[in-house]
């Protein structure tokens, strides 16, 4: 217990600081670390779809699929291209479509079906962190501003961090018992809390960001909300195949999607806030 509680520890600490570096160093360090976790990510999840022996889907073909989106985000919310860098993307969907029709796989729909699924659940999300990532520039631009997308992660492991102590020390009331029985309504309101405490010490700290309190606490409130919601549809994932991680790529965390998890619908709700409430 003591040896596996050291492994997480120091897998934690080694996450946290690369990608903390990846999106404060600049944009193409943060292009680079993400246009990676997008693959690996994705990667994982066409294994797990694969293993459930179902369907059989090219994991290299369809991960580099994302990998194009991705890319393609970056390169549009960076100013460096207009929305006709999408063109290869939408190339890759219709050859998706059209590779379909000779494969004579035995459920085509169900391939298909996990395919997009998986853009739709991991590569879409990831590339919407361009979208928070850069920000417009007063000469018309875009310009790379890493405040928002660090605020985003850093809630995010607060926010689990919180949820996990409090629930382990306080929890007995379920909070979703059929899809993630040890997860708790202590430890929702615990990381809650945490994340909410944690808005207030970035407002000390960012007071130059032009962000009042008030809108730190509303990011952090919708990451802790959606990040838990995003918990719970990996562990309905991967509940449905019958697995207990993502991967083995992370000692004691289990794989990239599993610490990614909370990501990809908080990131929606952070770029909803940002555009709805602070840059309108």
């Amino acid at each position: 217990m003591k040896n596996n509680f050291i492994l997480r520890a120091l897998t934690s600490v080694v996450y946290v600081t690369l990608v903390s570096a990846g999106i404060m160093l600049g944009s193409y360090y943060f292009m680079c670390l993400f246009a990676i976790i997008t693959v690996l990510c994705l990667w994982e999840f066409y294994g797990l779809i694969n293993s459930k022996g179902n369907v059989q889907i090219n994991k290299l073909y369809n991960s580099f699929g994302g990998l194009i989106l991705f890319l393609s985000t970056y390169l549009y919310a960076s100013g460096a291209f207009p929305f006709y860098i999408f063109y290869p993307y939408f190339l890759y969907i219709m050859v998706v479509f059209i590779v379909e029709l000779y494969e004579k796989q035995e459920d085509p729909i169900s391939h298909l079906a996990h395919i997009f699924l998986g853009q739709f659940y991991i590569a879409l999300p990831l590339s919407v962190l361009n979208l928070i990532a850069f920000i417009p520039s007063n000469e018309g631009g875009s310009v790379y501003s890493p405040l928002m997308l660090l605020a985003l992660f850093v809630f995010v492991w607060i926010n689990d961090t919180g949820a996990y102590t409090i629930g382990v020390l306080f929890g007995k009331h379920r909070l979703f018992e059929r899809i993630s029985p040890k997860k708790s309504w202590e430890g929702f309101f615990g990381g809650l809390a945490f994340a909410i405490a944690s808005a207030f010490v970035f407002s000390y700290i960012f007071t130059d960001s032009g962000i009042p309190y008030y809108h730190w606490v509303g990011i952090a409130a919708s990451v802790s909300i959606f990040g838990t919601w995003g918990d719970l549809t990996e562990s309905l994932i991967k509940r449905t195949l019958n697995v207990k991680d993502s991967g083995n790529t992370m000692p004691g965390h289990g794989g990239f999607l599993d610490r990614l998890d909370s990501i990809l619908l908080a990131a929606y709700a952070v770029l909803f806030y940002i555009n709805i409430f602070i840059q309108n």
